[in-house]
């Protein structure tokens, strides 16, 4: 069996939930488990938290439906809202949260025959220029949706577009707006994601809604106190599955990208772009082999990839390879391939999940 697998530590995923909760007195805490809790699993991930958590948060309603069907009866936020109309009868049904954030999806619900009142959370557009309603239309929204008689409550809610970014003035900018836009209206309000719960203790949020923390790594490009707490979850990790012994001069992988500079230990490793693994994942990015930190060489193929165990004098076939997790970060392996890790682990796939701590 091929011995590519992600270890998925669900009492990680417990003590990141608890740090949000920590970060937030008073304040109630939505676990972000959209993109299958960004590739570690929506379901098994939903039942470890569903004793503790105040509910969850999915992109769409395949997501909450599929939540549903595994028996969690928690509460599910659709974080896109509803993109027909007809959805917002299994909206009804499942008792899902809907977020609205375009005056479309408001007049559905005005002309929508419903058998029970919904929840609703009401988003701005603060800033970030993605979905909202315009500020202008706000205070509308919120009294259409109280005459229309089918909802039972509306949470206030926005984005941040630079929460990520500590020293940017942006953020206190869109809550300005954002103030300014609920003057006068009583409702409970969430403004918190997962940099904003880390970097932004001074922004008021009665709902805060932690997704990248709960999988333990950080939002931010730069070394963050309280980000250092978290435990990663995921540690994607495979074998040596061969060992080759090249003199100086040896190019190594497609395009002859690395070139042996002296005589070298290459291991090939059981993982590839086919897995998740970044492709544009350079020379040099970390990897630990045999307990040992060492370093991709070449590029990244479709099912192998090279790593270098020249200076690993105990790894040889069979030797375990992380390639992320507790010990090697994902945002290391991320910032090294220019991208994120909420990126490299979306993008999991093949790789089979093994879970503990349930």
């Amino acid at each position: 069996m091929r011995p590519a697998r992600a270890l998925i530590d669900l009492q990680a995923l417990r003590h990141n939930y608890q740090i949000a909760r920590e970060l937030t007195p008073g304040a109630k805490a939505l676990a972000v488990i959209k993109a299958d809790a960004y590739g570690h699993g929506a379901v098994r991930c939903a039942q470890a938290l569903e004793a503790e958590a105040d509910g969850f948060a999915v992109a769409c309603i395949e997501e909450a439906l599929e939540l549903r069907a595994a028996g969690i009866k928690a509460p599910v936020l659709l974080l896109e809202g509803f993109f027909e109309a007809d959805e917002l009868s299994l909206i009804v049904e499942h008792d899902f949260w809907c977020v609205v954030h375009s005056l479309w999806q408001l007049e559905a619900i005005e002309k929508a025959a419903l058998s029970k009142p919904i929840t609703v959370w009401l988003k701005l557009d603060s800033g970030m220029h993605r979905v909202g309603l315009h500020p202008k239309d706000f205070q509308s929204g919120y009294q259409r949706l109280l005459a229309s008689g089918k909802v039972a409550k509306i949470v206030l809610m926005s984005h941040f577009a630079r929460a990520d970014e500590l020293h940017e003035q942006a953020s206190a900018e869109q809550v300005a707006v954002f103030e300014a836009a609920r003057q006068g209206l009583s409702a409970e309000i969430s403004l918190r994601n997962s940099p904003a719960v880390l970097g932004w203790p001074q922004i008021p949020s009665d709902w805060v809604r932690p997704g990248i923390m709960l999988y333990g790594a950080t939002p931010f490009e730069e070394a963050n106190a309280v980000a250092s707490r978290l435990q990663p979850v995921m540690t994607l990790e495979s074998k040596v599955i061969c060992v080759r012994e090249l003199p100086a001069g040896e190019p190594v992988g497609y395009g002859a990208k690395f070139i042996t500079q002296k005589p070298m230990r290459i291991g090939v490793v059981a993982m590839g772009y086919a897995d998740g693994y970044p492709r544009h994942a350079p020379t040099g990015t970390p990897v630990l082999v045999a307990g040992q930190r060492s370093q991709l060489l070449g590029r990244v193929s479709m099912d192998m990839l090279c790593i270098d165990l020249t200076d690993v004098p105990q790894a040889g076939l069979g030797s375990t390879v992380e390639l992320w997790g507790k010990n090697i970060l994902a945002s290391e392996v991320a910032m090294a391939a220019d991208t994120i890790p909420y990126q490299i682990f979306c993008n999991l796939r093949r790789v089979p999940l093994l879970y503990s701590g349930a």
